[in-house]
């Protein structure tokens, strides 16, 4: 078996597909007490890390303005 990979370097999409096939072996029932924790562990990880993955985006989207000459720019975030 490999090694899982780091979910701090995980893509969204990656780290959202890896929580479904969490979240589908944990509802199939059949994974024994064990391994259930430690997928159960990730897929709290995987959750964290896809949720402030969506608050960066969002906050970059937030900050999307149209200048005074109609032209989209972006304002930094003020991350507090």
């Amino acid at each position: 078996m490999s090694e899982p990979v780091d979910i701090a370097t995980m893509t969204f999409e990656t780290a959202l597909s890896e929580l479904e096939q969490i979240v589908a072996k944990l509802e199939s029932g059949q994974a024994p007490l064990e391994d259930s924790i430690r997928m159960y562990e990730r897929g709290a990880t995987l959750k964290a890390h896809c949720e402030a993955r969506l608050t960066a985006a969002r906050l970059r989207v937030e900050k999307i303005v149209i200048s005074a000459g109609g032209a989209p720019g972006v304002e930094p975030a003020e991350f507090s």
